[in-house]
């Protein structure tokens, strides 16, 4: 097989995974404001409530200074019908002070663990000269989170659907992806765990796609 010139990997899920579950996290936040629920009640609903949101890409933004506060509300919707869904929603004081405190929290390394096979295969491409790089759906906060789990440093490049109005699996966040490395689709992998967003749509531009069955 031949050595590629670009690795790419996708963020969450494939280099970083939460700690527990969201519903735990959401739970033992909501707990802080008075909120008593079932944490596999609220996971149960914020899987539902993702699968259904539209796509993160925000394309007919024109000022990319607006797109942080636009993420912002995108997972806002995203909670409260999730907290609507676990039928808790009434027992907030303030959802808008606790929902603050959940985003902040995502955007740090506390609610993230590393997988343990991430570091030594970062560093063995990295050593063999393989430039190396992020495709993902998450949002901005993602670059706080590399920083904080020593992850940033090892990527040439990151690429978020939500700074370039689009997400995997169109073709587009790959064109961008691979336009950063000037490289050609053949000469690139891209790595990931959804089968549809990461294998699919990388072999759907002419990448080698690897699907990472966590």
């Amino acid at each position: 097989m031949e050595r590629p010139k670009v690795i790419f990997l996708d963020a969450v899920g494939t280099l970083f995974g939460v700690k527990g579950s969201v519903g735990e996290i959401y739970s033992q936040i909501a707990r802080e404001f008075g909120v008593h629920t079932n944490p596999e009640i609220l996971n149960q609903a914020f899987s539902s409530q993702f699968k259904v949101a539209p796509p993160a890409t925000f394309s007919d933004v024109e000022d990319m200074q607006d797109i942080p506060q636009h993420e912002f509300e995108w997972w806002y919707a995203i909670a409260h019908k999730t907290f609507e869904q676990a039928g808790v929603i009434q027992q907030f004081a303030d959802f808008d002070t606790f929902f603050s405190e959940l985003y902040i929290h995502f955007g740090t390394g506390e609610p993230w663990f590393v997988y343990a096979d991430v570091i030594p295969a970062l560093s063995n491409w990295r050593e063999r000269g393989i430039q190396l790089g992020i495709i993902s759906n998450f949002d901005s906060r993602l670059f706080s989170v590399l920083q904080a789990l020593e992850l940033r440093d090892y990527f040439d490049s990151i690429t978020i659907s939500t700074q370039v109005g689009a997400a995997k699996p169109d073709p587009k966040i790959f064109g961008i992806a691979l336009a950063k490395h000037n490289c050609p689709a053949e000469s690139a992998w891209h790595v990931g765990d959804s089968k549809n967003e990461d294998y699919q749509g990388a072999k759907a531009v002419g990448m080698r796609g690897v699907w990472l069955h966590r």
